[in-house]
C-alpha cells in the first residue's frame, strides 16, 4: 500500500477485528481503493455494500453477480 500499486487485494482484511474498527478501517480503505482496481474477499455484507460489483461464489462458481 505503501507503493500505491495498481490493484489491491483484500482477503478478509477486516474479519478479526470489531464493528467499530472494521468502519474505520473501511473508510482508510476507501481513500487507497479510489482509482485502483480491487479484489475484496469477505464474508460480512457490510465489507463489501459499497463494491461496484459484487460476485457470490460457491466451489470456485459464481451463483450470483451484481450490486447490493
Amino acid at each position: 500500500m505503501l507503493t500505491k500499486p495498481p490493484m489491491l487485494i483484500l482477503d478478509e482484511a477486516t474479519s478479526s477485528i470489531d464493528t467499530r474498527t472494521e468502519l474505520q478501517i473501511q473508510e482508510a480503505f476507501e481513500t487507497m481503493m479510489k482509482g485502483r482496481t480491487t479484489f475484496i474477499v469477505a464474508h460480512r455484507l457490510s465489507t463489501i455494500k459499497n463494491a461496484d460489483m459484487i460476485l457470490v461464489m460457491d466451489k470456485g462458481h459464481i451463483l450470483e453477480q451484481g450490486t447490493h
